[in-house]
């Protein structure tokens, strides 16, 4: 199912990019959809190099585009497109897509851990397959993914790798609340906070970025109530600008530290210069969007 504002996502949204990411090539998990794709097509118009690396090579009857009807538009979008059907979960596959993008581009720049699978169950109700579904594609996905791109990314000179993961908030009201799902998310969390320690030397930024507040998202929608909850959401495009912002090395504060931060959205596009974000919405107010978790 698409965005209701889905014409959002070919504008111009509130944010000036002050950098760019010409001639960068970017390996992308789950790209196919939602923020990933926004991402992705934010790149494309800068002339990037974009490597989709997504499960979905066919329509799906639930869930709009595929990763081929993803890289057309990035193509339309002004970049270059490499789409691989793939699993982050399988080793093989994440090798294959390592070894594609610098086989057709000449080496990574960027790794951008989008993939991430959400159950927001309590402990009793929580199905152990979807436990492990959670531990494979958001902790061990973002890890394998990360791990197999580093040669490549320290042989680039602007090497980064940015995870969609939130602020390690260790506030119990988060574990407490969906005690399986936080513990994935924060799996990631953490793999930015060791890799930043662990690649210091090596020139390679690591980085996570989050929303302040829920986004429009096919994983969203898909939920109990998910089609009413998106109307007090943001489009996509919020996390793209940020993204962007991010990769490109904008004056986003933190001390000035390189390396090592848990942003979010709203943070990083108020030190770019964005002062409002009412064109990100769905329609609802500002006081109406639903905040989102771990912040």
């Amino acid at each position: 199912m698409t965005s209701s504002n889905d014409a959002f996502h070919r504008q111009a949204g509130p944010y000036q990019a002050a950098g760019s990411l010409q001639g960068q090539t970017l390996l992308i998990s789950g790209g196919s959809r939602g923020i990933g794709l926004a991402i992705a097509r934010r790149a494309a118009q800068d002339g990037a190099n974009i490597v989709l690396l997504a499960k979905t090579g066919e329509p799906h009857p639930r869930l709009a585009g595929t990763v081929y009807t993803a890289a057309e538009e990035l193509v339309a979008a002004g970049g270059q497109a490499l789409p691989l059907v793939g699993d982050v979960r399988n080793d093989d596959d994440v090798a294959r897509a390592v070894a594609s993008a610098i086989d057709r581009f000449g080496g990574i720049d960027v790794v951008v851990n989008n993939a991430s699978a959400i159950d927001l169950s309590r402990t009793d109700d929580v199905d152990m397959k979807k436990y492990d579904l959670m531990q494979d594609i958001n902790v061990r996905g973002t890890f394998l993914m990360s791990k197999l791109a580093l040669p490549a990314l320290r042989a680039s000179r602007r090497g980064h790798i940015l995870t969609l993961s939130p602020p390690l908030n260790l506030d119990p009201h988060w574990a407490g609340k969906h005690l399986a799902y936080t513990v994935a998310k924060y799996g990631m969390s953490l793999t930015t906070l060791g890799l930043a320690e662990e690649l210091k030397a090596d020139g390679i930024r690591v980085n996570s970025l989050w929303p302040c507040t829920l986004i429009d998202t096919a994983a969203i929608r898909n939920m109990p109530q998910g089609e009413v909850m998106v109307q007090a959401a943001r489009d996509p495009q919020i996390m793209a600008d940020a993204a962007h912002a991010v990769l490109t090395g904008s004056n986003l504060g933190a001390g000035g530290r390189p390396s090592g931060n848990f942003y979010t959205d709203e943070e990083v596009l108020a030190a770019a210069g964005v002062t409002d974000f009412r064109p990100y919405s769905l329609g609802a107010p500002e006081e109406s969007l639903v905040p989102d978790i771990f912040l």
